[in-house]
């Protein structure tokens, strides 16, 4: 039984009153302190807009009424489609999905526990797996392909995520030109510009820099992608004591500002285009201020980074699943456990970076995918709750069965058994001794196994047609 789109607004770590002193602190920023435009154009957008522009600080600054009424502008839920549509994805309200997130640098080696550079037949490998993965619902581009120039890697990280999954692929871009490659290979996919824009195949990301400012090329990125009607994700991501204030609080606020602009910037280059608020924000080592991604606070900020999204009505990109450990441990597992779970617990949308990171997000692991399905499995069925109504309550069957009796062979049971209760597919529950009569084998041993199944089966290509005429009209694609 495959659970997403459940919803998930359980957990509330802040307050209606913290939310609303969250708003006003961050409305007073955007109008009174401003935002730092490096983006030309951007700039220029801003000010017809009605902003107010401090040329020689590029500094931007926004009333609160002309803010709220931008944000109003974007869509409050954002159909993801996958080339299946049984993978599409409804993102907005309270509903949870979980996937990949992006981009690592380097690949985990589980047999000699080191790390090694990724490739381009890395991140083919990673989209062959997140296929057969059920639990992992939206193939975010996870890794960079370390071999290739930086102006071929946007339109070979898309079309290897096009051509080895059916999911939905969202990915970050790095340039202009590869925007526009991806846009149109995607519409080729998708059978035309129009189609595209109905079953948005793909999605791309562009980030802010905290605190308060926007990067030149990413700024650019932003006016470009929105002018295209193709959906984008806006995240931020502050860290606690170094690019914002060390308390949670004033974490949340810059990265509410920090998203928040983007969204605004979209909603004036073309009114109605399908954009994400977003969070990536975390805690730091206070000892040497590196970054930090399994912290419990990580979950807490991105929880209630879903509150604030629901107080706007945008659809919400959060971020949970991640390891600071550098293999596959019980660090690795305790930490993407409980960041994923308070995310979704909030109702989180999409939860980014959920399956295969560890090691600060730098390095993706092949069998952390397999663990984390199992882990986003149960943190689903946690989503889910517990249904309760005559059925589930079997006041007849408890009554029939009576004191001291058993309910094995029940009818009830076997209508159950399967959907009440997920069955892990890696946990080990055999007894010692049959666990000894297989191996011994650990839970990442386990997961091996899994990824040398899946990677060893012919896995999905596009249609050949469609393929042919990619690799015919565009170029750059690794053959």
């Amino acid at each position: 039984m495959i659970r997403k789109g459940l919803t998930g607004d359980s957990y509330k770590p802040l307050t209606e009153e913290a939310v609303s002193r969250v708003h006003q602190t961050a409305m007073r920023i955007i109008e009174e302190i401003g935002f730092e435009v490096n983006s030309k154009i951007a700039l220029e957008i801003f000010e017809q807009a009605g902003a107010r522009v401090d040329h020689e600080k590029r500094r931007v600054r926004l009333p609160q009424e002309k803010v709220l009424e931008l944000i109003r502008k974007a869509p409050s839920e954002i159909r993801l489609c996958g080339q299946d549509e049984k993978h599409d994805i409804f993102l907005g309200g309270n509903r949870v999905y979980a996937g990949t997130g992006g981009t690592a640098l380097y690949i985990y080696d589980n047999d000699t526990a080191q790390k090694r550079l990724a490739t381009l037949e890395d991140l083919k490998n990673i989209a062959k797996l997140v296929d057969q993965l059920d639990n992992i619902h939206l193939f975010m581009l996870p890794t960079y392909p370390s071999e290739l120039p930086v102006e071929q890697v946007d339109i070979n990280r898309f079309f290897v995520g096009l051509d080895n999954t059916t999911k939905h692929i969202m990915g970050g871009v790095y340039t202009l030109d590869g925007v526009k490659q991806v846009i149109r290979m995607a519409e080729m996919v998708a059978g035309s510009a129009e189609a595209l824009r109905q079953r948005p195949l793909i999605s791309m990301v562009t980030c802010s820099i905290s605190p308060m400012k926007m990067d030149g090329k990413y700024g650019d990125l932003v006016v470009a992608i929105a002018q295209t009607g193709i959906p984008l994700v806006c995240p931020a991501e502050p860290l606690c004591g170094a690019t914002s204030p060390v308390t949670l609080a004033g974490n949340l606020v810059i990265q509410t500002v920090d998203s928040l602009m983007g969204v605004i910037l979209t909603q004036i280059v073309n009114p109605g285009t399908p954009v994400i608020f977003g969070s990536v924000a975390t805690s730091t080592d206070l000892r040497d201020l590196k970054y930090l991604s399994g912290s419990v606070e990580t979950g807490l900020l991105n929880a209630a980074g879903a509150q604030m999204a629901q107080f706007y009505q945008l659809p919400f990109y959060a971020t949970g699943g991640m390891s600071d450990s550098k293999m596959l441990d019980a660090q690795s597992g305790y930490e993407s456990a409980i960041t994923t779970l308070l995310c979704a617990l909030a109702g989180s949308n999409f939860i980014h970076d959920a399956a295969g990171f560890i090691e600060f997000a730098l390095t993706m692991s092949y069998e952390k995918l397999v663990i984390d399905n199992d882990i986003l499995g149960m943190v689903m069925r946690a989503v889910e709750g517990i249904r309760v109504d005559d059925e589930t309550l079997a006041f007849d069957l408890i009554q029939q069965v009576g004191p001291g009796g058993n309910f094995i062979t029940a009818k009830h049971t076997r209508r159950f058994m399967r959907s009440e209760h997920y069955v892990p597919s890696l946990s080990d529950r055999n007894s010692r001794e049959d666990w000894e009569a297989v191996g011994c084998k650990t839970t990442s041993e386990n997961a091996a196994v899994t990824v040398k199944e899946i990677l060893s089966t012919d896995g999905y290509r596009l249609p050949d047609g469609i393929r042919q005429k990619i690799l015919g009209e565009i170029d750059g694609i690794t053959k």
